[in-house]
């Protein structure tokens, strides 16, 4: 799994949605989070499903107490508090993560290994274990993914209620990443089920041309996917066989993950 720098943020074009005034808040949160900010304002108002004069009210308090920013020219951007209170959750997360996914780059032949956390309609990097091998993928914790076409975004939609799925199916769309990106509901849905029965997803190919990822889900203590982890190769490196070699130990790498996302 690689960078989806062309990955369109959640909730785009549903301006109508509705929520409690936390809710609509925190969507405003994620739309801040988004890269390549600071954000015009109707960029924030559209990415959070709310008008925008929720979007501007719900901004000036947050501005207010310091969770994000007024830059100017009707740009906002995330503040100083939210953006320690997220290095500090990184803290925290790393504190238990970091060795098991150390561990899990060790048993699967040095291969890179990536863990993410759901957000929304999509998937955001939030911790990373570079392979040891003279090639890197080009991802960065940071980055976003979809869901329909990376392994941890699978596996993370296959312990998804399927009117859920299909409601993300529908925000955040089944573009082709490559040509076999998998962009039929139907054949997803069947996909999905392949995911529940067998413990983890397989990318082949379908994010990126030359790129296979094995992925597991992180559930917490409900059934609910939170997350996932996974671990990418390249193609011309490690062969199909040799990375579904790995799922016993990536599945009980994120099933022991559960505590810390």
């Amino acid at each position: 799994m690689t960078s989806a720098s062309s990955v369109q943020p959640a909730r785009r074009g549903r301006a109508s949605a509705a929520g409690t005034s936390v809710e609509k808040a925190m969507r405003i949160l994620e739309a801040l989070a988004v890269p390549d900010g600071p954000h015009r304002l109707m960029d924030v108002a559209e990415r959070a499903a709310v008008p925008r004069s929720t979007a501007y009210r719900v901004l000036s308090t947050l501005t207010a107490e310091g969770f994000a920013e007024n830059c100017g020219d009707g740009r906002y951007g995330v503040g100083g508090r939210l953006s320690g209170l997220g290095a500090r959750i990184v803290s925290v997360v790393s504190t238990g993560v970091g060795p098991a996914l150390r561990r899990l780059q060790e048993g699967a032949g040095g291969n890179t290994v990536h863990l993410a956390v759901r957000v929304g309609d999509h998937a955001v990097y939030l911790h990373k274990v570079d392979s040891d091998k003279p090639y890197e993928m080009r991802s960065r914790v940071g980055n976003q993914l979809m869901l329909h076409c990376t392994a941890i975004g699978k596996a993370i939609l296959a312990h998804l209620p399927p009117d859920e799925v299909e409601s993300i199916v529908a925000s955040a769309g089944m573009p082709a990443r490559t040509p076999n990106t998998i962009t039929d509901p139907k054949t997803l849905h069947a996909e999905l089920a392949k995911v529940r029965e067998r413990g983890y997803a397989l990318d082949d190919e379908e994010n990126e041309a030359t790129v296979r990822c094995l992925g597991a889900a992180v559930l917490d203590r409900t059934g609910k996917p939170r997350g996932g982890v996974s671990i990418s190769t390249v193609t011309f490196a490690v062969d199909r066989d040799e990375l579904l070699g790995y799922a016993p130990l990536l599945v009980s790498t994120a099933q022991g993950l559960t505590e810390y996302i």
